[in-house]
Order: structure tokens, then sequence, then C-alpha cells
């Protein structure tokens, strides 16, 4: 057995090179000031100040925390009753189904999104619309099949229970169903939010250039400006909140996991 825990070690070195030190660059730049050398660092929070100062870089990041949350409240109206349907449908039927769903992903999501600037370009709607349906387009995937999932692993028995008990078809999804679901929701919220609050070429796209949010400022500072001490205090506020709001539906998952025990 102790042998075999070598074979872990290649996994160790590429996450250290490739996750870890970029991770340390990024602190290190947000940090630091713009021009230093190696031998000449200077600490600064002016990085952060300029962020927080200027109130043009707050109203982004709520700007993009506010679509983050719309397209994953959307997300789940149109998830769930999609989710919930496909679990009521025959075990071939539901396979086809979830096939029909995940086909898309096997395209990649920038070429996708280039398709839907295509349908939507002479569309009569604005900026913001376009990128709130490329969101949904490329996230809703996610939320059904975590929805789906937990509602595949639900016990038959319990809803035959409940019906015994002479809960109607209403009160059998509102304190059995639904309850038991939480999970494969918390779930889905997980990997639409995270997502949808970073995503910086669909808002770039679909938006025209004038919906801008976090991440085509991360990219911005990056890219075209160069200023990559700005970018990267950026990208670490970004990275807090992502961690933050990752513990918090860890949380609720905790606790709907020990409410359905």
């Amino acid at each position: 057995m102790k042998s075999f825990s070598r074979l872990v070690y290649p996994y160790v070195v590429w996450a250290a090179i490739f996750i870890v030190v970029p991770m340390l660059l990024i602190v290190l730049y947000a940090f630091t000031k713009e021009g230093n050398g190696v031998l000449t660092l200077q600490f600064t929070f002016d990085n952060f100040a300029r962020f927080f100062s200027d109130s043009i870089f707050p109203n982004v990041l709520w700007r993009s925390l506010k679509l983050a949350i719309i397209t994953t409240v959307i997300c789940i109206l149109i998830g769930y009753p999609a989710a919930y349907f496909m679990s009521k449908l025959h075990v071939n039927k539901r396979t086809m189904m979830v096939l029909l769903i995940t086909l898309p992903m096997w395209i990649n999501m920038l070429v996708r999104t280039y398709a839907w600037r295509g349908i939507l370009l002479d569309v009569p709607v604005s900026g913001e619309i376009k990128v709130y349906i490329g969101m949904v387009y490329n996230f809703l995937p996610f939320m059904i099949l975590q929805i789906y999932t937990s509602l595949l692993k639900m016990d038959p028995s319990l809803i035959a229970a409940a019906n015994d008990l002479g809960a109607n078809k209403f009160e059998t999804f509102r304190r059995v169903v639904l309850p038991l679901s939480i999970p494969g929701v918390i779930s889905g919220i997980t990997l639409v939010f995270l997502p949808a609050v970073s995503s910086f070429f669909i808002p770039k796209l679909l938006g025209g250039g004038d919906f801008v949010l976090v991440g085509n400022l991360i990219e911005n500072y990056f890219v075209s400006t160069g200023d990559w001490n700005f970018g990267s205090a950026i990208s670490l506020i970004m990275a807090m909140i992502i961690l933050i709001s990752m513990f918090v539906t860890k949380k609720l998952d905790y606790e709907s996991a020990e409410v359905g025990d």
C-alpha cells in the first residue's frame, strides 16, 4: 500500500506548479507596488484602497454578484421542474433526457457563446438581457443534473408512506420531496454561482462591451493595461468572495444533510 502512495507525487507536483505557485504570485503582486524588482519589493495596501475608494469598481463588483445571483435563481426556477419531470420518466426516457441536456456541454463553452452571439445579433433586446440568456444557457445543465441526481437518490418508500398517511401530492412534495432534494439544489447553486460571478467572456461577447463585470476588469488589467498588481488585487478580492460563498453553501449543505438524517 505504501508503494502505491508514491503515485500521488506527480499530482502533488502538478498542483504545486499550476495551482499553488500562481496563487502565491497573485498574492505577491496584490500586496506590492508596480515596477518592483525581485530584491526591491515594496509592500503596500494601495491596490485594495484604490479598488474601494473609486465607486466604479465596487459597482462593477455588485453588478457581478447581482448577475450571478439572478442567474442562479433563474436556473433554480427552470432547473427544478425540469429535473423533477425527468425523475418521473421511465428509465430509458430518463437516459435520453440526460443525454439531450449534456449533449451541448460536449461543445466548448466559448463556441456555444459565439453561436448565441449570432442568434441574438439582430434581436432588439439590451446587452444585459443577452448576457443573462448566455449565462442561463451555459450553466443551467449543472443545476438540472445536480437536482435530478438528488431526486433519484430519494427512497420511494418515503413518498409511499406519505401517501399512506393521507398526504396529497402537494403536501408530499412540500414535506418529503423538497426537503430531501435541498442538497442537490445547494450543489447546483455552487456549480452555477461560482463560475457565473467570475465569468468574463460571456459578458464580453454578448454584452457588446457595454456590460462590464469583475472578470472583464481582471482580464483588462492583466492583458490590455498591464497593471498586474491591481489586477491581482481584484483577483484576490474575488477569490475571497468565492471562498466565502463556498463556505456558506457547504454549511447549508451540512445542515440540510443533518435535517435529512
